[in-house]
């Protein structure tokens, strides 16, 4: 047998990769996508609404009539609020504008003069308002007002989307 050449054998790299590069940049990406999505979740308020079933209820009591306003929100910016129940209201249908001089004026007083007869010994807490926004007030018109009851402090508000039939002529009239 002959002498074969020897083969020559190439020199053999280490194979190790530095990742530290590819960590780092990966981590940014998570961040950037996590950011990214946080900041495009839509920002509304929250409304639990009732659903549209029936509920049946019992006669009408007039115990809380002295601590409910009902506030009907109309086109063009009108407002309408009264106290009680509107066949025979404690305070009568007023038309009344947004604002500081307006229906926050009115919601602070009844509120302060809710709470000087409850310190008389009565058990009230506060005043409950009905907001009644129509079909033709716009969603500015229902946040002006949510945002009114955020600044009178009220707790206890709820939006009811019908409205009576004499609620109704109303609104419509002036």
């Amino acid at each position: 047998m002959q002498n074969l050449p020897k083969k020559i054998r190439s020199k053999k790299l280490s194979t190790r990769v530095d990742l530290t590069a590819m960590v780092s940049v990966s981590f940014l990406l998570i961040i950037f996508f996590m950011v990214t999505i946080e900041l495009a979740k839509p920002k509304a308020v929250d409304l639990s609404l009732p659903d549209n079933r029936t509920i049946v209820c019992g006669p009408i009591t007039r115990e809380g009539e002295n601590r409910s306003i009902t506030v009907m929100l109309g086109e063009n910016n009108k407002l309408i609020y009264y106290m009680g129940i509107l066949e025979s209201p404690m305070i009568a249908p007023k038309e009344i504008n947004y604002g500081k001089d307006g229906i926050r004026k009115e919601l602070l007083k009844r509120k302060n003069s809710l709470l000087r007869y409850a310190s008389k010994g009565t058990k009230l807490e506060s005043i409950t308002v009905i907001i009644k926004p129509s079909k033709k007030s716009n969603y500015g018109n229902l946040v002006d007002i949510l945002d009114e009851m955020k600044i009178a402090n009220i707790s206890t508000y709820a939006i009811v989307p019908e409205f009576t039939p004499e609620e109704s002529k109303l609104l419509a009239s002036n």
